[in-house]
């Protein structure tokens, strides 16, 4: 479940609803809104280095540089050219994968049609069938997987051809006994048509999944023995099969599997002759559940590789041997390690980004020995760093920043030190403007210990001497971040009259497996209890209008939304839920369970987070929105919630967006609630009550 949202508000008045034209806030929004995301000529420098690393050529002003790093010297070298974009071509829908795959000697390509696996030559002649079992009628399928193994394991390719392009490796899936769901789609057409999807729910069935393999030379297909002979069910190691790829030496083919419970993930070899598989390491964690895709790098011998693991409680890294031997640690820290930046193997050194700046999302550059030796910080803890490493290794461009300070380049050399300044960040536009810097802050958890933080934005014409209501924007998700250390901009919604906050809970991604523990099967209460502790932070400035709080968010956000007006109605005001799961047992089990634990362990867990049960505690206004085409977040988990508010009497509002997906509400028509309930409904109360009041002085 992935949805983060990013609320930047359209400014181009003809989309204004009509409401919103007549709405105080509205011009001052037309006026500065425009101009903020082109504020700040930004000192960020993507260079490309030269293949010695004695040059690197970067765009700027419209221009191409080069720039000597031995006479630290730039020159122009002609007009900007366009920075190369990434190309989807016919990238799969979301949650989907590709239908085809090319072989590494573009001589072959492998695709699946009508539920089976076939081959032949990259124009499409000469068809060869490799299987013909699959069919509507038995439900299994080859070389394809499911919308859940998509979504949540990243499976965007079902089959994989060996690096000698002599064998191919496939999924084989049986839906027969899974439950379907079904999503109906063009309703507005005059005929509409129906999406059936094998969609295992909390507690529901599982697919069984298979590994198969097809030699071109022996014209043999060999099914991997992926659970040690034992049947597919849901409990033993090898529910899930995953992040399939061959051994870079293509003897063996490697993949991760684990169990139902996701509390144990193993990393596995299979020999493509024999079929049978062994563990090339296992991880577990009993309290809560594994890392399932954690980050690794094989060396240049295709025997070495790194492994990223969180079993001390904090993810580091180790080098291992292919065989499974645990060759050393290379890094031990009490925090995060976050991604593997370069390997220079002549000199023994790994490059990697760590957690270990003055807060966690002030990413640093770390260097340390292959042995576990040497580990050095080569970047200044106060900001949040981005690098670009030469190729010799002997100097890297570092970009600088944090939520307040905007980004400046620097070369630096491999001992950390700065070499030349390059670029820094003109803030002239955006302080005429009179644009207010985002404030970070920090508060305390619910549970009276943990320090968290948050972000607060203002808007231009900002006067401490007022009371202002504020809107909460947030996902709230596992291991996802409200705080920031990148450059943040104001946050356009200001411009109307708003406070905007952006919070992180016990949910925070960054901050060490122990801390997501909190969140275990409590999805809905640790993290949600942790904002209202956020937002009550703020009470007690001058400004803040406790009384005028909204909060709005799409999927895991929605939930957050609603769960925070319905379980808080003296923290929270108004909100609009987009695309929001209410209850946990309507989504798919694959993320579900993950965090939930299994619905026979944690019963309990899902009722108190079943927003269903707190339909009578509504007392703010509610917007709920949902997309008719939603094949992610069911469309079921808005109508449960509208029929339970329903049945307790409760008022409230519904938009619909018809052969819409998984989205959010017009963004507009949400400032119109936002601003009806939070601003104009507040004047209109003071203007009666100063009217009753005057009739009584009569």
């Amino acid at each position: 479940m992935t949805f983060a949202i990013a609320l930047i508000l359209p400014v181009n008045s003809s989309f204004a609803q009509s409401k919103l034209k007549k709405m105080p806030g509205y011009e001052q929004y037309q006026k500065v809104a425009p101009h903020i995301r082109s504020s700040v000529e930004y000192g960020s420098l993507f260079v490309t280095w030269s293949e010695d690393g004695n040059s690197f050529t970067y765009n700027q002003d419209g221009k191409q540089y080069k720039y000597d790093v031995k006479k630290k010297k730039a020159t122009e070298i002609g007009d900007a050219k366009p920075s190369p974009r990434r190309r989807f071509g016919n990238r799969p829908a979301r949650g989907r994968q590709y239908a085809s795959a090319e072989s590494p000697n573009k001589q072959f390509k492998a695709f699946t049609k009508d539920r089976n696996m076939y081959i032949s030559n990259p124009d499409g002649s000469n068809v060869m069938p490799i299987t013909t079992e699959g069919n509507d009628d038995n439900q299994i399928k080859f070389g394809i997987a499911t919308w859940v193994y998509g979504e949540e394991l990243g499976q965007n390719t079902a089959m994989w051809w060996s690096p000698d392009s002599k064998k191919v490796a496939f999924y084989r899936f049986d839906e027969k006994e899974a439950k379907k769901y079904y999503v109906i789609y063009n309703q507005t057409k005059i005929q509409d048509s129906v999406e059936i999807e094998a969609y295992p729910k909390v507690g529901a069935k599982n697919l069984p999944v298979d590994l198969m393999v097809y030699d071109l030379d022996t014209k043999k297909t060999t099914t991997f023995d992926l659970r040690d002979g034992k049947p597919y069910e849901d409990g033993p190691i090898g529910t899930y099969i995953y992040n399939i790829d061959w051994s870079p030496d293509g003897t063996e083919l490697l993949y991760h599997s684990t169990n139902r419970k996701q509390d144990i993930m193993e990393y596995k070899a299979a020999n493509p002759v024999t079929g049978k598989s062994r563990v090339v390491v296992r991880e577990e964690w009993p309290a809560s559940f594994t890392r399932n895709s954690p980050e690794m790098r094989f060396l240049e011998d295709g025997k070495r590789f790194i492994w990223a693991s969180e079993r001390s409680g904090f993810n580091n890294y180790y080098l291992y041997n292919i065989d499974g031997t645990l060759i050393n640690p290379i890094t031990s820290h009490d925090f995060e390690v976050s991604r593997i930046i370069d390997i220079d193997e002549d000199k023994g050194y790994l490059y990697y980004y760590a957690r270990s700046g003055d807060n966690h999302m002030k990413i640093q550059l770390h260097r340390v020995k292959l042995d576990g030796s040497q580990n050095t910080r080569l970047t200044d803890p106060s900001y949040n760093h981005s690098v670009t490493m030469s190729p010799n290794g002997k100097y890297f461009v570092d970009v600088a920043q944090t939520h307040n300070t905007p980004p400046f380049t620097n070369l630096v050399n491999s001992k950390g030190k700065v070499i030349d300044k390059l670029a820094k960040s003109d803030m002239t536009k955006f302080n005429e403007l009179g644009l207010k810097k985002v404030e970070a802050f920090t508060f305390t958890s619910a549970d009276g210990e943990t320090e968290l933080h948050g972000m607060l934005h203002f808007p231009s014409n900002f006067d401490p001497n007022k009371k202002y209501p504020s809107i909460l924007a947030i996902y709230g998700g596992p291991s996802t971040n409200g705080f920031r250390e990148n450059f943040t901009l104001p946050n356009a919604m200001t411009e109307y009259g708003f406070l905007v906050v952006n919070l992180d809970g016990r949910n925070v991604g960054g901050r060490g497996k122990k801390m997501l523990d909190k969140l275990y099967g409590n999805l809905g209460i640790v993290e949600m209890d942790d904002f209202a502790e956020g937002i009550k932070s703020l009470h007690n400035r001058p400004y803040f209008n406790k009384d005028k709080v909204g909060v709005v968010g799409t999927s895991y956000g929605g939930t957050t939304a609603a769960t925070s007006l319905l379980r808080f109605p003296e923290v929270y005001h108004a909100a609009v839920a987009n695309s929001a799961v209410t209850d946990w047992r309507n989504y798919d089990n694959v993320y579900t369970e993950r965090y939930m634990n299994l619905l026979e362990n944690n019963l309990e867990g899902y009722e108190a987070s079943s927003l269903m049960n707190y339909a009578e505690n509504l007392e703010g206004e509610l917007m709920i929105f949902y997309g008719t085409n939603d094949n992610n977040v069911h469309p079921a988990n808005s109508l449960q919630l509208i029929q339970a508010l329903q049945k307790a009497g409760k008022s409230f509002e519904v938009q619909v967006g018809p052969d819409q997906g998984h989205t959010r509400m017009n963004i507009e028509r949400m400032m119109e609630f936002f601003i009806e309930h939070l601003v104009i409904r507040d004047s209109w109360t003071s203007d009666i009550k100063q009217s009753e009041a005057d009739k009584f002085k009569n």
